[in-house]
């Protein structure tokens, strides 16, 4: 069975014409949303994605605004809305040292450099230069750890182990 991984999900429509709203989830949107490009829309409770094939792609606040071919008018698109936009793991590309996909850094487990277990990486927000990465301790409180060199020592995706060098107050 084929792995896929989270592009997008389609919140709302926009328009009549047949746009879709979508909180992208990847860091390359000009990329997976070009025109052409093929996507596959997951939708709540059901087995087999719908393939959909990128007509326009545009920008307009914190959204990416999609078109599709076969889908001209909001009644049309109105059904895909809160399906998930995905792509399989053969279009995922080669990233340089040091960068790393969101899906594969959720789920490790942080440790100081001095193996005190900080907790597990829940979420990743990217507020402006750097991301900001959520972890959440064994009683359940939410530490903000800046990915930054200073900090961030190893990341090691494959055993989903992540070693930091905590500044004064980080973990207080």
């Amino acid at each position: 069975m084929e792995n896929y991984f989270n592009v997008g999900k389609i919140v709302n429509t926009h328009g009549i014409r047949g746009e879709v709203r979508v909180i992208s989830r990847t860091d390359f949107p000009e990329e997976r949303y070009k025109v052409g490009n093929t996507l596959l829309l997951f939708l709540p409770g059901s087995k087999e994605p719908i393939e959909l094939t990128v007509k326009s792609h545009r920008t307009h606040k914190n959204f990416n605004l999609l078109t599709f071919e076969g889908y001209d008018n909001v009644n049309q698109v109105e059904k895909l809305r809160d399906g998930i936009l995905k792509v399989p793991e053969t279009q995922r590309g080669k990233l340089e040292e040091g960068e790393f996909y969101f899906q594969d850094i959720i789920g490790c487990l942080m440790f100081t450099t001095k193996g005190e277990e900080i907790g597990k990486v829940v979420e990743i927000l990217t507020p402006g230069a750097n991301d900001v990465w959520v972890v959440k301790d064994g009683k359940g409180k939410e530490i903000l750890i800046p990915y930054i060199g200073d900090i961030v020592k190893k990341v090691d995706v494959k055993e989903k182990i992540i070693l930091i060098e905590p500044m004064e107050g980080l973990l207080s």
